[in-house]
């Protein structure tokens, strides 16, 4: 874990998909640097069990339930953020999910669930930030992180709703850079390699998992304190003027 310090004092960061792999890691290195943190997931009890975790170590955290892909929901959330933390000023919306297989075998429910959850949910979560960003007087401040993938970027055959819906992700970071350049929040992207998750842990493990890895040009996954200092630095002070970028963290899998 990045040693803790206070860059982040003073922030309140919001993340989705807490409730494990990527979205548990930035809640806690977010709380390692001082910031209050609104965990938000689907799995209240696993996000109880972190923030308290987080808690325990002398940080403040909030389990917040969460569905991204309702904008009731959304409104919900931020709301009971607010009021134990004050106006949210960072945000990092990682939320996402993966159908995989065959295009003739992935049904039209699978494709639009992926959609709702990766792009609608993003979209409403970034909206949701700013609006009260802008309306709080916090938005030159503000910072909102979309979780990107290099998928978005190449051609990888089995995931393609995956694939798409985080090229629309990366995509759309750059939009709201440029409709709120004068105003704020900095919106930037962050691409990630192939890391062990919840998402793809237990198909790493197969031999054909293993099979991909030995593809990459380092023959490993990226580690798991990889994206630590990117995300620190996008959600700091110090990336005032850091805006529309996308920063592919791979550990050189796509060389």
């Amino acid at each position: 874990m990045t040693e803790a310090n206070d860059t982040l004092a003073g922030r309140t960061v919001l993340i989705t998909g807490a409730s494990g792999g990527l979205g548990e890691r930035f809640a806690r290195i977010a709380a390692a640097a001082g910031a209050r943190v609104a965990l938000c997931a689907r799995r209240v009890d696993r996000l109880e069990q972190i923030a308290a975790d987080i808690g325990a170590g002398g940080r403040q955290a909030l389990a917040v339930a969460l569905d991204v892909s309702e904008e009731a929901s959304v409104k919900e959330a931020f709301d009971r953020a607010e009021a134990a933390f004050g106006t949210v000023d960072t945000v990092i919306a990682n939320a996402g999910i993966e159908h995989s297989g065959s295009v003739f075998d992935i049904s039209v429910e699978q494709f639009d669930q992926v959609f709702a959850v990766n792009v609608r949910g993003v979209f409403l979560t970034a909206r949701e930030a700013a609006r009260r960003m802008q309306e709080a007087g916090q938005a030159e401040r503000g910072r909102i992180v979309l979780v990107s993938s290099i998928t978005g970027q190449s051609v990888a055959p089995g995931i393609l709703p995956y694939s798409a819906s985080k090229a629309a992700v990366s995509h759309m970071g750059r939009l709201f850079a440029r409709e709120w350049a004068r105003t704020g929040p900095n919106v930037n992207c962050i691409s990630p390699g192939y890391i062990a998750t919840d998402i793809n842990h237990d198909w790493f493990a197969t031999e054909s998992g293993q099979k991909h890895i030995r593809t990459f040009p380092r023959r490993r996954l990226l580690d798991e304190d990889g994206l630590d200092g990117v995300v620190l630095y996008l959600l700091s002070d110090a990336a005032k003027n850091t805006t529309g970028a996308n920063f592919t963290v791979d550990d050189g899998q796509t060389l």
